[in-house]
């Protein structure tokens, strides 16, 4: 019995020594979020007004923030958590102007991998990630899809634990393509014929290591 109970304190603590003993990071970012995607619908609701036929809608150009959690390897490279925020607008195409349908929150939370070129303190990098990507309408219902990203960039090494980057990545999330978005208990805003949603991220950081 003690064997066992040994066993088991060893097997829960074993991962909590390995992440003391890992050379963890933390990364706050922001930036803008460029595209949005833009969707042709056969229905959009506008103030309890309904508009049928082929119109787009699209997710407004805005700025966004962010944070990565992670852990360095010896590739080199890392692995990290990465949660995005951005606040936003959907918008349908007006004859001058767009039309405001909702206010709209777009969340991207990935796990993801990073590979550097290190050339003295600037480390060039490649990173790719996957997860899913959460759109809160305001007084609509969420809707969560899977979605992956990629992207490139270069760090610059201020000192041995605390670096400053700045990169580009793009997220393609999957939407499915003849599904309703968006619904409340009665109605739905929309009705979807796109596959996928596209958008780009411009960001810069700060990574600090322990």
């Amino acid at each position: 019995m003690k064997y066992i109970h040994n066993g088991l304190l060893f097997v829960t603590l074993l991962p909590v020594a390995l992440f003391a003993q890992a050379d963890v990071f933390i990364a706050p970012f922001g930036g803008y979020s460029l595209g949005g995607g833009q969707f042709d619908v056969s229905q959009i609701k506008v103030n309890t007004a309904q508009t049928n036929g082929n119109e787009s809608v699209k997710i407004e150009e805005s700025s966004h923030y962010g944070l990565m959690l992670g852990v360095n390897t010896n590739d080199p490279g890392n692995i990290y958590l990465l949660y995005s925020r951005q606040a936003s607008e959907l918008k349908s195409n007006g004859m001058f102007t767009p039309n405001l349908l909702t206010s709209l929150d777009v969340d991207y939370i990935h796990l993801g991998g990073t590979l550097y070129f290190p050339q003295g303190d600037m480390l060039p990098y490649v990173t790719a990630s996957a997860g899913i990507t959460r759109m809160q309408p305001d007084g609509w219902s969420n809707e969560t899809r899977f979605s992956m990203g990629i992207g490139g960039g270069v760090e610059y090494k201020v000192t041995s634990n605390v670096g400053l980057f700045a990169d580009v990545r793009g997220y393609a999330t999957f939407i499915n393509s003849d599904n309703t978005l968006f619904c409340d208990e009665n109605e739905c805003l929309w009705h979807i014929t796109s596959d996928v949603m596209w958008q780009a991220q411009a960001n810069l950081g700060l990574k600090m290591s322990f």
